[in-house]
């Protein structure tokens, strides 16, 4: 744990120059999370409870924007606000540049030292600070080729500590892991796999291979395979893919199957659900053990508003299912194949719209013989 409560952070203005960019370095991600959030989720973790980060007006939002938590955060270029802020003998943490978490054998610019101490120096403009303290487990990046070169660095300590954690990574090189990710144990990485965000996977999941999972909960024991999922949770035993999607404002249950070619979208789908494959569910809440048929949609966009479709537990759905919102189709009911369903199914019905089948007599035929067909 570090010795102190409290923390400074500044943004490195002349480190931004440097790189050949008007943001300051600590707003540039590694491995898709901005070094002033991967540095904050660290120091937080590590007992520190206040911060000030001092930068320009105009940076002032993105920088809070960093933080996961906002509580007890300052932002402003008032150095009164800061001297303010430092002033005690309590010990603060000083981040004077741009770094992130990491130990490795590059410069450390980060340091502890007594709250009145760092005063002095601020206030003499000498940059000496009595009783100093380096803190280990930090490294500065002043460059491109720094913020480069840290990419590899902390994608290889990531991985190492899943590792470390009973998670199985087939293939290193081959596999990006922000920094909020959390995974649990027995999960088995393939390659091309990305996760993002403050994802958490659970225990004994397969996620790959080429999977993207971003800003997601996923249960115990999930499969995703050759998918993209985005801001949603997935239940446990749930097998997701391969070429599947599924979009912001989802929840999956337990023991779904979301299969090729799939896109979900803004929907709640209940347990043992199956969604084989070639299907768009979008702002629709679905019960449990409902079967959809291939080529099903839920027609939900009118061209200009969009509305929910609402269908019941142990439904089927057969194939080629237009259900055109808002509409609902009850528990235990099922659609004939091919049926374009504009008025709700009542409990335990077969929803039949579609026309009678016609068959013309000699048409094929007769357009030969006229020259109008081959």
């Amino acid at each position: 744990m570090i010795d102190s409560k409290r923390a400074v952070i500044f943004l490195d203005e002349e480190g931004a120059e440097e790189t050949k960019t008007e943001r300051p370095l600590l707003f540039r991600p590694v491995l898709f999370c901005p070094m002033l959030t991967w540095l904050s989720d660290a120091l937080r973790r590590e007992g520190v409870e206040r911060f000030f980060v001092l930068c320009a007006p105009e940076e002032q939002e993105e920088a809070l924007s960093c933080f996961y938590n906002k509580e007890n955060v300052t932002v402003s270029d008032r150095w009164e606000e800061l001297l303010a802020f430092l002033r005690g003998p309590e010990p603060v943490l000083m981040v004077p540049c741009a770094a992130v978490p990491v130990e490795s054998s590059g410069e450390n610019c980060v340091y502890t030292a007594a709250g009145d101490a760092v005063c002095r120096g601020l206030e003499t403009g000498s940059g000496e600070v009595e009783g100093a303290a380096a803190v280990k487990g930090f490294t500065a990046i002043r460059s491109v080729n720094g913020l480069n070169s840290m990419q590899y660095i902390a994608r290889a300590r990531i991985l190492r500590d899943l590792l470390r954690d009973g998670v199985d990574i087939m293939d290193p090189n081959n596999t990006y892991i922000d920094p909020r990710v959390r995974v649990g144990g027995g999960t088995m990485i393939l390659p091309g796999t990305i996760l993002r965000g403050r994802s958490v996977i659970g225990r004994n999941c397969e996620i790959g291979p080429n999977a993207v999972v971003n800003d997601c909960i996923v249960g115990d024991g999930t499969v995703v395979n050759a998918s993209q999922i985005n801001e949603s949770t997935v239940g446990s035993n749930t097998h997701i893919g391969p070429f599947a999607y599924v979009r912001p404002g989802c929840t999956i249950g337990d023991d779904i199957k979301v299969g090729d070619f799939v896109e979900v979208k803004n929907s709640t789908l209940g347990n043992g659900t199956k969604i084989s494959h070639l299907t768009y569910v979008g702002d629709s809440d679905v019960g449990e053990q409902v079967n959809f048929g291939c080529g099903t949609v839920t027609v939900n966009f009118d061209g200009k508003d969009k509305y929910r479709c609402t269908i019941g537990s142990h439904v089927f759905l057969g194939c080629n299912t237009n259900l055109v919102a808002p509409v609902r189709v009850g528990d235990g009911a099922y659609t004939a194949a091919g049926s374009t369903i504009t008025e709700d199914v009542p409990d335990g019905d077969l929803g039949i719209a579609r026309t009678r089948q016609t068959n013309l007599s000699g048409w094929a035929e007769k357009r030969r013989a006229e020259g109008r067909l081959k």
